[in-house]
């Protein structure tokens, strides 16, 4: 088996690590799953019983859990 690539063992790293949340993040992610939950709400409202309305909802999940994900991941906290 290959070693990986340096890079590949910086992205593993931070994939599978925990960032705790500093400065405005913590509130970024309340926006976001607020923002998430009001369009599930809206897809809840607006669609009837189906499996395209579960995928719906799934994909807003997604949505939100990435983007969270993407602050976390791509946010260095300031250097101590």
């Amino acid at each position: 088996m290959a070693e990986p690539r340096a890079a590949d063992r910086y992205d593993l790293e931070n994939i599978f690590t925990y960032h705790a949340p500093f400065g405005t993040q913590q509130e970024r992610y309340v926006v976001l799953r607020n923002a998430g939950k009001t369009l599930a709400a809206v897809v809840l409202a607006s669609c009837p019983p189906s499996a395209e309305r579960t995928l719906a909802l799934r994909k807003i999940e997604e949505a939100v859990m990435w983007a969270n994900a993407s602050i976390a991941r791509n946010e260095k906290p300031p250097a101590e």
